[in-house]
């Protein structure tokens, strides 16, 4: 009776590690680069078509 312990403890640990481990990565938050954010920008109306273009050649200029 005293093995089934041993067994079960670290099971339960690896178990519990496990699951805690899942649920932080549901809470992390993706990283945009700067085009994504100009693109949705765009999209939404924020930005003129001129204003994205002077924006995305200064972003390329960059790099």
């Amino acid at each position: 009776m005293m093995m089934w312990w041993w067994i079960l403890i670290p099971v339960l640990l690896v178990l519990g590690l496990f699951l805690y481990n899942g649920k932080n990565r549901q809470n992390t938050v993706k990283r945009e680069n700067p085009m994504d954010i100009l693109d949705k920008r765009l999209a939404k109306g924020e930005i003129s078509k001129e204003e994205y273009e002077e924006q995305k050649q200064a972003l390329n200029t960059k790099n």
